[in-house]
């Protein structure tokens, strides 16, 4: 894997074993990287590696870890750093949707939002970014969504929570420019993923976007072709 593009990286991906989160892991540990994964369950590890090249996986770890807990994702990516030697990319992929204009949206539904999509971001970021601080490189990539950029409406809590990622990923970008690290936020349409179609199953899905896509974008971003692209949103 010497001429890779990713030889001898070290990428945390939240949410690493979903629909979008599996072809992104397996994008990187193609590209050479080493892809360290937070599980919700220890029943997605199995799912996972299905998904992965048989020679790629000697570079896939995995563990459970709650991604909204601050202590337990540091003591997650405290362990990878020692063991690897390295952090060099975070994947936030980690989200949820939830559906439902003001008055349709109750507490619980809104504090989900917030702690599915905005705090799970913010609480990876703040793990792995101090360790690519101290080296002075890094690549940090989060998921907003195309449809908050503008906002509509129905969709409140979520869209308040994906608008606080984005807004989020351009402050972290003009944080961590001086430590020569990027931050980006991508920005997908409708996902071709089994949750959709099952959501939606009389939509036309000729417009929607394969996971396969969004992982080709997002490897660019990690990638040292975009070490002078930061603050972006990318609409895929």
């Amino acid at each position: 894997m010497a001429d890779a593009p990713l030889s001898n990286r070290v990428a945390i991906v939240t949410g690493g074993a979903g629909a979008l989160g599996g072809a992104v892991t397996g994008r990187l540990l193609g590209d050479g990287a080493q892809v360290v994964v937070p599980l919700e369950l220890a029943s997605h590890a199995d799912t996972l590696r299905e998904r992965i090249a048989p020679a790629a996986r000697e570079r896939l770890f995995m563990d459970v870890v709650d991604v909204t807990d601050f202590d337990a994702m540091t003591r997650f990516t405290d362990g990878a750093a020692r063991l690897h030697g390295r952090l060099d990319i975070l994947v936030a992929i980690v989200g949820g949707f939830a559906g439902g204009a003001l008055i349709e949206t109750d507490r619980a539904t809104w504090d989900r939002m917030l702690a599915m999509n905005a705090t799970a971001t913010f609480v990876a970021a703040r793990a792995v970014v101090p360790h690519m601080v101290a080296a002075g490189r890094g690549r940090v990539v989060t998921i907003g969504s195309r449809a908050v950029v503008p906002p509509g409406p129905g969709v409140i809590a979520y869209t308040t929570a994906k608008a606080g990622v984005i807004a989020f990923t351009q402050a972290l970008a003009r944080e961590l420019q001086p430590h020569g690290i990027t931050a980006n936020c991508i920005l997908p349409s409708t996902m071709d993923t089994p949750a959709n179609r099952d959501a939606m199953p009389d939509s036309d899905r000729q417009g929607w976007v394969s996971v396969e896509s969004v992982a080709d974008v997002i490897a660019f971003l990690v990638s040292d072709a975009a070490s002078h692209v930061t603050g972006a949103l990318m609409p895929v």
